[in-house]
Formats: C-alpha cells, structure tokens, sequence
C-alpha cells in the first residue's frame, strides 16, 4: 500500500510533478492555441465559455500549480504535487464507484508509448471487478490529420486499452502505437457501439482525445493531462469533464506503476 507522503516523494523524484520537462514556452503557446480554438489543442471539446490566454492561465494555476506569473515566459514550468494527489484520489473515487456498479467502461490512450501499462492495469483490475470492458470499432480505419497531413490509422485494443496505430502487420516487435489527440479514435468507437446495439460506456478513463471527445458528448470521462493539454482542465471546469489528473505524461512508463498501485487501492480494486 502507497501512502499519501510516499505518493508525493515518487511524484517529485520521477519528475511527474515539481519541476517538470514540460516547459513554459510550450505550456504558453498551447494556451495561446486553445484561447484561438486551434482544433490541434481543443482535443474534440468545444468550450462554452470564453477563454483568453491570460484565463488559461490563471485556470491552469489553479488546477495544475504552474506559475500564475504572465511575466514568467521562459524556462522550466511546475505542476503542484498537491494537486496531483488530490487528482489521484478523485480519478479512484471515479473508478471505485464504475466497479462498485459494474457499468461498462472503455479505456483509450494517446501516449501508448508512456501510458498503456498504467490504463490496461486498470481496464484488468475493472474487468475482475464485473465491469464490461469494451473494445468497439476494432480495426476501423480512421483519418486522422496531423503535421505531415491527413494519415490513415487502424483503432485497435491492447488488453481492452484503445490506441491507434499505423497501418501493417503487427507483432512483438512493433511499437505499442501512435502518439495521438485526436478525438476522432473515441467517436468512432463510441459510433460503432452505438449502431451495432451493444452497451454504451458510462466511464470513459484516458487522455487527450478519448476524454474530452468522450465528455462532449455527455459521456462521464476522467483521465491524465499534462500543462500543455488545457483542454480536460477547461472541460472539468466546465463539467464536460469529471476529473482531470495533472502530472507530466512524458516519463518512464515504469514510472507510473506506483500510481496504478495507489489508485487501485484507494479504488478498492487491489488484488
């Protein structure tokens, strides 16, 4: 069992929170994006509110504990440890109330290079708990645009994780998947449940793209985001999203098993 004070202590030295690689000059620009409805940053939410970048960044010092300084423009960025953990807890009070219910529930990840094992220890421990883990549109196509133009992608389930990966054979020598933000993967999951008369989920747990295009669409969504991803912090302060993690989601994968182990305990979901 992890506590509260060994929690914090890993957060630090891992570099999920305190000082973090995420730097000001990219935490600015996402703001100033998502204050200019850039769809690269609004991943799938469309605000009801009006956000200008200095809002952004008094909303994002509130729920992240970057600096709330204008002034500060360079250099390295900060998300409160504090904060962190109370995320935490609320992103497990989430998951203990799915399985206490058994609701349906998918899972989806963006960051499967950095993400996927803390999200399909979760979707197992839902699973063993009575949750329907649902993997819908497996091996749909879907178009995503990105920097190098529009690419085709396969949606595709690793241990009930959604993820979207380039086109090809796969193996054990591939990589796990495609970093993505784009909402498109969730719609059409969400599309494919919907036509073909199976359960719709309750729970949607990600990043990204899964959760704000899941929350737009009135689906109960959680998940991680890092201080360049703006987006779940407006759509948990707007409601379309239940619970929004900051921590940075760029570190060692292994570094974010000590947070499945307290998240689960506190979930009531351990084995």
């Amino acid at each position: 069992m992890w506590s509260t004070g060994a929690l914090r202590a890993h957060l630090l030295a891992a570099g999920l929170a305190g000082t973090v690689a995420t730097s000001r000059e990219e935490n600015l620009r996402s703001y100033r994006l998502f204050a200019a409805r850039d769809p690269r940053v609004l991943l799938g939410l469309d605000p009801e509110w009006g956000w200008d970048e200095a809002g952004l960044l008094r909303l994002m010092a509130d729920k992240c504990g970057v600096s709330g300084d204008p002034a500060h423009r360079s250099g390295p960025d900060v998300i409160d440890p504090e904060r962190t953990v109370r995320g935490l807890d609320a992103f497990a009070a989430r998951l203990g109330a799915a399985a206490a219910r058994r609701v349906p529930v998918l899972l989806g990840t963006g960051h499967p290079h950095r993400l996927l094992g803390f999200y399909v220890a979760l979707a197992d421990a839902l699973s063993a708990a009575g949750c329907l883990v649902l993997t819908p549109a497996q091996g749909r196509c879907v178009d995503i645009t990105t920097r190098f133009g529009v690419r085709t992608y396969l949606l595709d389930y690793v241990r009930g994780v959604a993820l979207v990966r380039e086109p090809g054979p796969s193996g054990d020598g591939r990589v796990p998947g495609a970093h993505s933000h784009s909402p498109l993967p969730v719609r059409a999951a969400l599309e494919s449940a919907a036509d073909g008369g199976g359960p719709l989920p309750e729970l949607v747990v990600g990043d990204h793209g899964w959760v704000c295009g899941a929350g737009q669409l009135g689906i109960e969504a959680i998940g991680l985001a890092d201080t360049d991803d703006p987006a779940l912090f407006v759509g948990e302060a707007e409601g379309q999203v239940s619970v929004a993690v900051p921590l940075d989601d760029g570190v060692r994968s292994a570094s974010y098993l000590p947070l499945t182990r307290y998240v689960l305990n506190r979930a009531c979901l351990s084995r």
